[in-house]
């Protein structure tokens, strides 16, 4: 039903967009260097929370978005692009902080933390974005199930996200000691995922297989989710 292509571009996306700074990774990063690692977990809960909301909610309404009005594929293809070399250059410009150049956050109970989690994430425009306009490129009308196809899609997101952050809450004290001491290994980072991100964002803006002809797109949506 997925086809393994689109599996591993949302794979590759996803891992390019959770390891360039954004809200999640420095607010997690914040909360496990002051407060520890189980307060970064308990915040991490927190935004996985907040990725299954998106997954829920945007796919339903892309589903109904896109019966109603084919050609908005087209304008999620470009938008995506476009949104993922803005990505690229805020992560390799000159001057751009370190996500783990931390500052003090005071002490809180761990219903605070999951709620921070969750709204950091629910907030995040990164997140919205990714859910909106990139992944819906790679479900394929021909496939089947459209919501479906969606909810898996976003769910390997998910994964990778979830995963990546644990990590960097379980590592995040070491690291920070390590890049304050080493520069030039934070700046080759930045560099190597905005240029993973850029040259994502101008394949995607050049595949137009993932766009069907406008005429056709209706008739297939319908039959797919019957």
């Amino acid at each position: 039903m997925v086809e393994q292509s689109a599996v591993l571009g949302v794979v590759t996306i996803a891992l390019g967009m959770v390891l360039s700074p954004g809200p999640n990774m420095m607010y997690l990063v914040s909360r496990s260097i002051s407060q520890g690692r189980r307060a970064g977990v308990i915040s991490l809960a927190g935004v996985v929370t907040g990725f299954l909301v998106y997954l829920v909610g945007t796919n339903l309404g892309l589903a109904v978005l896109f019966a109603a009005v084919p050609e908005i594929l087209t304008v999620i293809r470009l938008a995506g692009a476009a949104y993922l070399l803005w990505l690229a250059w805020k992560t390799i410009r000159p001057g751009g902080v370190s996500v783990f150049t931390v500052q003090e956050v005071p002490h809180d109970p761990p219903r605070r933390l999951f709620a921070m989690g969750l709204m950091t994430n629910l907030l995040n425009p990164k997140i919205a974005i990714l859910y909106i306009s990139v992944i819906p490129q790679f479900i394929d009308l021909e496939k089947g199930n459209v919501l479906l196809q969606g909810l898996v899609l976003g769910a390997f997101q998910i994964v990778v996200a979830t995963s990546v952050n644990l990590s960097i809450v379980l590592v995040a004290g070491g690291v920070a000691g390590f890049l304050a001491r080493r520069p030039f290994w934070l700046q080759a980072q930045r560099v190597v995922m905005g240029s993973m991100l850029g040259v994502l964002a101008v394949m995607l803006a050049f595949d137009h297989s993932a766009s069907a002809p406008p005429e056709a797109v209706s008739e297939k949506f319908i039959q797919s989710i019957n």
